[in-house]
């Protein structure tokens, strides 16, 4: 996982963890175990490598992972 994180470092992408924690954010380093997301707000979020359980480049700007809710 961690090789294939560090290889989308720049992209936009979804990160899925265990326990349903869905993340998006550009893939800015990959060091120690740790992913390093950067938000839309250029806030970093840290997310450990091991506790990721999907991780996919973002296609479309309003798709989120998860549940679709229809009014």
């Amino acid at each position: 996982m961690e090789q294939l994180l560090s290889r989308l470092i720049g992209c936009e992408i979804d990160v899925v963890c265990s326990g349903g924690a869905a993340l998006r954010g550009e893939c800015m380093k990959v060091e120690g175990g740790v992913l390093h997301l950067k938000d839309q707000e250029e806030q970093t979020c840290y997310i450990a490598i091991d506790k990721i359980v999907a991780v996919w480049e973002k296609k479309e700007k309003d798709r989120h992972p998860g549940f679709v809710l229809k009014n």
